[in-house]
């Protein structure tokens, strides 16, 4: 036991006597785990918020989402629903109620911004921003319809700080319909800290999102709350019975259950998580033959050392043990100096420059705080991933030393 806590020891203090070659090494480990914890810190972190988004996940911000998703069908592709599709679907069995929504793209200000216009019911507005206090969630006061008033938004945090509005701002007519030009009115702001698929989007009442699009009487798709175990039948009956929609004909309905997604959220994500853990296996890969090369900073003082010992009695066992000790300090070093930088880069820094490439629309530093979870197993598979790459980087030029004679060692 005694041998082994000398051999410990000085495989230890070795690391002090050879820091040019420790300080590039672990610069190596940092330059690969470094980003790979980043990135996949991001990934679960957007899953986890996206889960709360949809609805399938507990904590702030969840609340109870539609169980389907009613759109037109034509030629296979989504198109608008009119809205007398709401009142055949909210007389089936089963249906508890049914709330139309618009979606769509708009442009805003003087630099043409774009951004996503959501309108909803005046009265569903509450309840789909959040079933907390609004003022927990939004600087202001909710949008109204008021007849021949100006269109009523509210901005999402990033927009606002972009376009230089306040709440009780006005921005320039996002789009002339054929009722004249509108001058929209900020009612409201969301904060910086909530939900960060927020922070770009423009809410308002469905009359005005109906009024500033020119689209009377469509809804982008509809939301369908059902009773318990019942959203499947009614998915299928939608389907059966709701065609020919209004004076439209040819017109059926594609309809998307909220497990469905749910399921398509990990499939999105697992991509780029793929495609990133690809890019750093081949990362890993380049990392041993660095290390191989980085073993070789004080090689001749190493060898002189290993000499020294075998001619005091070690055997090659023991200097490799030595070795491996000190080459499983350096990873366990650098690991945990990696997952540091990397909560400092997500927390401080807030995702710079990466973030964009897992969030699509962030720019290089992002205006709004960016979700992250430094998960368990990344972060265990991050500290073996540092002291496999050190250990086999190393251990060839430490054994290559050791079965050399004390003579040969020493030249």
């Amino acid at each position: 036991m005694s041998a082994f806590v000398e051999i410990a020891r000085t495989g230890c203090a070795s690391i002090g006597r050879h820091p040019i070659r420790s300080a590039v090494t672990i610069a190596a480990v940092l330059s690969v785990l470094v980003p790979y914890l980043v990135g996949m810190g991001l990934v679960e972190g957007i899953r986890q918020e996206a889960l709360v988004a949809i609805g399938s996940a507990d904590g702030p911000g969840a609340i109870a989402l539609p169980d389907l998703y009613v759109a037109g069908s034509r030629f296979g592709r989504r198109v608008p629903i009119r809205l007398a599709a709401a009142e055949d679907i909210a007389r089936f069995e089963g249906v508890v109620r049914v709330i139309p929504r618009i979606v769509g793209r708009v442009t805003l200000g003087k630099k043409d911004v774009e951004a996503v216009l959501v309108g909803l019911p005046q009265e569903e507005l509450a309840e789909a921003i959040t079933g907390a206090t609004i003022g927990k969630v939004i600087e202001g006061q909710l949008p109204r319809t008021e007849p021949g008033g100006a269109p009523q938004l509210v901005l999402g945090s990033a927009l606002a700080e972009e376009l230089g509005q306040q709440v009780g701002g006005v921005i320039p007519p996002i789009l002339r319909s054929s009722r004249g030009e509108k001058t929209p009115r900020i009612v409201g702001i969301f904060r910086t800290d909530s939900s960060m698929w927020q922070s770009r989007v423009v809410l308002t009442t469905f009359e005005t999102a109906a009024e500033l699009f020119d689209q009377q009487g469509l809804a982008t798709d509809l939301l369908v709350h059902c009773r318990a175990g019942q959203p499947a039948e009614v998915s299928a009956r939608i389907v059966r019975e709701v065609r020919g929609v209004g004076d439209e004909t040819g017109i059926g309905c594609e309809v998307i259950l909220r497990s469905d997604l749910e399921s398509l959220l990990p499939v999105g994500l697992g991509h780029r998580a793929g495609v990133f853990n690809l890019v750093f296996v081949v990362a890993f890969s380049v990392a041993i033959l660095a290390i191989l090369v980085i073993s070789g900073f004080g090689l001749a003082e190493r060898r002189r050392t290993i000499g020294i010992l075998k001619a005091t009695g070690w055997q090659t066992d023991q200097v490799l043990l030595r070795g491996l000790v000190e080459h499983l300090l350096l990873g366990l070093i650098g690991a945990t100096a990696s997952i540091l930088l990397a909560f400092v880069w997500l927390k401080w820094f807030n995702g710079f420059w990466i973030a964009g490439v897992f969030v699509s629309g962030l720019e290089i530093s992002p205006g709004i705080p960016v979700p992250f979870v430094l998960a368990p197993v990344p972060v265990l598979l991050a500290v073996l991933i540092a002291c496999l790459l050190v250990t086999v980087g190393s251990v060839f030029s430490t054994w290559r030393t050791a079965v050399t004679s004390p003579a040969e060692a020493m030249r």
